[in-house]
């Protein structure tokens, strides 16, 4: 990929670029945080655990810095050969980033951190930040205590208070964290946000709506792959036939509804934002297939991508 032509030395110094991995327990606001930082969506969202199942690179253009911010699946505890694959695409981001926020929810019991997060911390040779999020649910009084306890540990370069839901104090976030970056050219043109093509977008935003939509163990047997992605100029029309895979024939009856409604609410809803999101007219078909335990198979995980 052809580099943009831009000084190293900008007004507040040498340029910058590296990149920062976010890492936490599941529903810790790392998706959010991510689409609040770039000011686009790039990684879908929902109040179900587990919604990030793929490393997402998100770009972030400032004068002075190119940011690279990896959003990864929550670390949790392994129950299938899908959920071991989000949570070793997770460590190795962090492995490899050049700094790292590890984020932790504030809420009326205190800090969402336990031992083993802590522990993590401790092996990693990348600089870490702790980011508490959702700090606009708690006072300020409640985050203090908080903030001391973690500065005890010493574990810490910065502990970075943030509501990425609201916009505070992400900009503070992001001028400090580039003070950690290292010195170099941007690896991206300063009119890219993400790395991810719009077929994976579109699996993605798929998958959202029925999340939004759907309860108890279902999120977690519903994936996505995009079969057909097709780009017509001439009429600026896109042509997408999406493939929803459930492990149940129970679930595909609840998915697809009453005389095929659900189906075509989760169609509409999905073909909309992806039309907000190329500008474009969308043509979106979807359609149900029962893949029984494809969480535990090598090969549909490698066909859904997430190997």
């Amino acid at each position: 990929m052809k580099k943009e032509n831009r000084s190293e030395i900008t007004e507040k110094g040498p340029f910058r670029t590296g990149s920062i991995g976010l890492i936490g327990r599941p529903n810790a606001g790392k998706s959010t945080l991510l689409n609040r930082i770039l000011g686009e969506k790039v990684a879908i969202v929902s109040d179900k655990p587990q919604t990030t199942r793929n490393r997402i690179l998100g770009i972030k253009n400032e004068p002075d810095a190119q940011i690279l911010v990896l959003d990864t699946p929550g670390i949790h505890r392994p129950k299938s050969r899908l959920n071991d694959a989000m949570v070793r695409s997770a460590l190795a981001v962090a492995e490899e980033a050049d700094l790292v926020f590890l984020l932790a929810e504030i809420g009326k019991r205190g800090l969402g951190v336990d031992d083993e997060l802590l522990g993590w911390v401790h092996k990693t040779d990348a600089p870490v930040f702790m980011v508490i999020t959702k700090a606009d649910l708690v006072s300020r009084e409640e985050i203090l205590p908080a903030i001391e306890e973690m500065s005890r540990k010493k574990l810490f370069k910065e502990i970075v208070p943030v509501s990425a839901l609201k916009g505070e104090n992400i900009d503070h976030l992001i001028e400090v964290a580039k003070t950690y970056l290292p010195e170099g050219p941007p690896l991206f043109p300063g009119d890219e946000y993400t790395d991810q093509p719009m077929r994976f977008l579109a699996a993605e935003l798929v998958r959202e709506k029925i999340l939004q939509k759907v309860y108890q163990e279902m999120p977690y047997s519903v994936a996505v792959k995009v079969e057909r992605y097709e780009e017509n100029q001439e009429k600026n029309l896109i042509s997408i036939r999406a493939v929803i895979y459930v492990e149940r024939d129970s679930q595909k009856g609840i998915l697809i509804g009453k005389k095929g409604e659900f189906l075509k609410q989760i169609g509409m809803e999905a073909r909309k934002e992806l039309e907000k999101l190329t500008g474009g007219k969308i043509y979106l078909e979807t359609w149900v297939e029962v893949s029984p335990g494809w969480q535990n198979s090598d090969q549909e995980l490698k066909d859904l991508g997430y190997e």
